[in-house]
């Protein structure tokens, strides 16, 4: 059995700091590797969602001789990257769409703090919660998020009364050039995934209807003029009857404009679309798991309206000049 020494020892650690300071990340240095920045003519601004789901406490990246995914990933090569996408366009926010527990050595030594240091260094700004979070308790992962300087927000887990409650909103809004973005999240059902011991006090709610009452709240109280989903709840092509997903969910609530997806592990090449009732588009985009890739949407925005979007998937290995 590996010990805790031996973990430490033979463990890189991100490069010895990345976790106390994002600074770290200007050690590093990518080629350049994103797809070119649309055009934007005047009257026009670019708001660019990186995100990531399911990174499940890969640190480090992937051993050279994995048989599935040699030498992928790595929060190094995202501090990287992610630098590198913000110097191209600073008007960038950066999401996940939980499970960043479990997985690795890391969650079970120092249960959440080394996860939620790096994505703090890294500089993520909102993330969500995913059924792995609740691995070790409710109170253990308020623990955990002390070490977290970003926003957590859960739409339907009315966490009130609880020990996250101090930590986890309904949703936020963020400005940036001048846009009102609404972010918010939506969990899995706890059934059969949660042991509901660790789920105590926390009240499952319908994600549909959390989602419709949300985005009304965020269209017409908050004036958002661009709304970001961080579901949990998975993407799934063929849905059983009792499933509800990502593109179920779009496709019963106006005003979505883009889902960062998560939980199915999906590994997607481009986003998706799904048509609302109003007959306007919900992108979803899923980049597998592990922190092997990064999702960036780009969206044009004029008068406060998306005119234009554009997906990429980014491979983490490109981050790397080693």
């Amino acid at each position: 059995m590996i010990t805790r020494r031996r973990f430490l020892g033979g463990s890189a650690i991100f490069g010895a700091a990345l976790i106390t300071s994002r600074s770290t990340a200007r050690l590093f240095v990518a080629p350049s590797l994103t797809a070119p920045l649309p055009e934007t003519p005047a009257g026009e601004k670019l708001i660019t969602i990186l995100h990531t789901n399911d990174t499940h406490s890969q640190i480090d990246p992937f051993p050279k001789d994995d048989r599935q995914f040699p030498d992928k990933g790595g929060v190094a090569r995202r501090a990287t990257l992610v630098k590198r996408l913000r110097q191209e366009n600073p008007n960038t926010l950066l999401v996940d769409a939980g499970d960043a527990f479990q997985g690795t050595p890391y969650f079970n030594f120092y249960k959440g703090e080394v996860e939620y240091k790096a994505m703090s260094a890294i500089g993520y700004d909102v993330g969500t919660i995913g059924n792995h979070e609740f691995d070790n308790g409710v109170d253990a992962l308020a623990a955990a998020m002390k070490f977290a300087n970003f926003d957590f927000v859960s739409t339907n887990y009315d966490v009130r009364g609880t020990a996250l409650a101090a930590r986890v909103k309904p949703y936020v809004v963020r400005e940036v050039a001048g846009i009102r973005i609404g972010l918010f999240g939506l969990g899995i059902s706890p059934r059969a995934l949660i042991t509901p011991a660790n789920f105590k006090g926390i009240t499952y709610l319908d994600p549909v209807a959390a989602a419709d009452g949300v985005v009304k709240v965020l269209r017409e109280t908050e004036k958002c003029q661009l709304i970001v989903c961080m579901s949990h709840l998975g993407y799934y092509k063929e849905p059983k009857p009792d499933e509800i997903g990502d593109s179920q969910v779009a496709a019963q609530v106006d005003g979505i404009d883009f889902i960062a997806s998560g939980h199915t592990h999906t590994f997607m090449e481009k986003p998706v679309v799904q048509k609302q009732p109003s007959g306007q588009e919900t992108v979803i985009f899923q980049v597998g798991k592990s922190g092997i890739n990064l999702g960036r949407v780009d969206f044009t925005m004029r008068d406060g309206k998306v005119t234009a979007w554009a997906g990429h998937l980014l491979d983490l290995r490109d981050a790397s000049l080693g």
